[in-house]
């Protein structure tokens, strides 16, 4: 989720385009939506809609009305209504798209309460917001501090200041209904501002921070995941999952949201298997599932009693002892069926580099020096092995 300006510099950082997010394709946001329609031209006649997209901290959205007929695009820093004051944002989004975003998100064209944009940010509206913002760190450590100090079962996870300064909303996580009374005493008492307590829950939270999933990728839910799906352990039984609370949990504590994607997958491919608890009863006994394959369309029988040898059958073959069953019939045995079965277990490798093999340049290399050495040492022996010639007395 980069533009083309973010690459790398010598040193393996990234280099990033220095526009602080404010770049003109808004692509190093999160959860952005790329404007298909920015380059077409309204039909004759028609007028463009009238709300647009402002994003806030953590990709937090809010949909405002123009009604000042300001001249806005994708990256600018403007001035919203707020309950009271003003808030600063900047613009994500203009035009139609926005009509189907408010429409996927059940928002009202005509709410009883309309916010709109005051103006574009002036540079003093700009250098408020950028102080306010460079407090929240600070504050959000005291803030932690604090609750621990009043021994409140709540989690400060992230603050939020206002664009004019005038009013700090403390984001917070809790398990049980929390007293936070005395301690908003304290926050408007140190901070001297207005405080708004916000409670959020725990995948909230972990869309707002964001990480690095299992996975290595980013968070779903702080790039594009907008809804939060409600995630049972019986997606992770249906996908044959072991039950381990540490590998099926996320950032947030919860279970994944990754569980629900291929769910609708695998119970429309279960719907060929039977069930598991159904036993298939043969003369030679009665055989009970103990494994699935659901790629493969296998399943593995056991007789009670011999529960060490699996038989495997086929879901059709399953399926076909069981209909015998309904009908008081029994097979002789799985052995039957499950001869059938015989998979080759030669194992076929491919040469995905080409012809060529991988030691191409080694192997003569080292032939080369083997024949190199044997032909120096014959050398040396011949050398050696040499008879001296006799003196010639008579030489003159």
């Amino acid at each position: 989720m980069g533009c083309t300006s973010c690459s790398t510099g010598k040193d393996g950082q990234p280099k990033g385009c220095k526009n602080n997010g404010t770049c003109g394709t808004d692509s190093c946001n999160k959860l952005t939506v790329f404007d298909w329609l920015a380059n077409m031209t309204l039909p004759n006649g028609a007028t463009p809609f009238n709300w647009v997209e402002v994003r806030f901290k953590n990709g937090r959205k809010v949909y405002y009305k123009n009604t000042e007929n300001l001249t806005l695009s994708i990256g600018d820093v403007v001035a919203t209504q707020a309950a009271s004051g003003h808030d600063i944002g900047m613009v994500t989004l203009s035009g139609e798209l926005v009509k189907v975003q408010m429409k996927r998100k059940k928002i009202s064209e005509n709410p009883e309460e309309v916010f709109k944009i005051y103006r574009k940010a002036s540079q003093r509206d700009i250098d408020i917001w950028i102080e306010a913002r460079d407090k929240e760190d600070a504050m959000k450590v005291k803030a932690r501090q604090f609750a621990i100090d009043l021994r409140l079962k709540m989690k400060i996870s992230d603050i939020e200041f206002q664009g004019d300064a005038s009013k700090a909303t403390f984001y917070y996580t809790a398990d049980e209904r929390v007293d936070f009374r005395e301690l908003i005493k304290l926050f408007a008492r140190e901070f001297r501002t207005r405080i708004e307590m916000k409670q959020v829950g725990l995948r909230q939270e972990a869309a707002r921070l964001g990480g690095i999933g299992s996975c290595g990728r980013e968070l779903c839910c702080s790039t594009w995941l907008t809804d939060f799906r409600s995630v049972n352990t019986s997606a992770a039984r249906y996908q044959q999952l072991s039950l381990n609370p540490l590998k099926l949990a996320g950032q947030c504590g919860k279970l994944k949201c990754c569980l629900n994607y291929e769910l609708d997958s695998y119970l429309d491919a279960l719907k060929a298997f039977p069930k598991t608890e159904v036993k298939l009863r043969t003369e030679k006994g009665t055989a009970v599932c103990q494994k699935t394959d659901i790629f493969k369309g296998h399943m593995w029988y056991a007789y009670e009693g011999e529960w060490m040898n699996w038989h495997k059958l086929t879901t059709t073959q399953a399926n076909e002892i069981i209909a015998l069953n309904t009908k008081n019939q029994k097979v002789a045995s799985l052995e039957d069926y499950a001869v059938e079965l015989v998979e080759d277990t030669k194992a076929d490798f491919e040469n995905v580099v080409g012809q060529d093999s991988l030691t191409r340049f080694d192997a003569p290399k080292n032939q080369k020096r083997k024949n190199n050495n044997r032909r120096k040492n014959n050398n040396r022996n011949n050398r050696n092995n040499r008879k001296p010639r006799p003196q010639n007395n008579n030489a003159k």
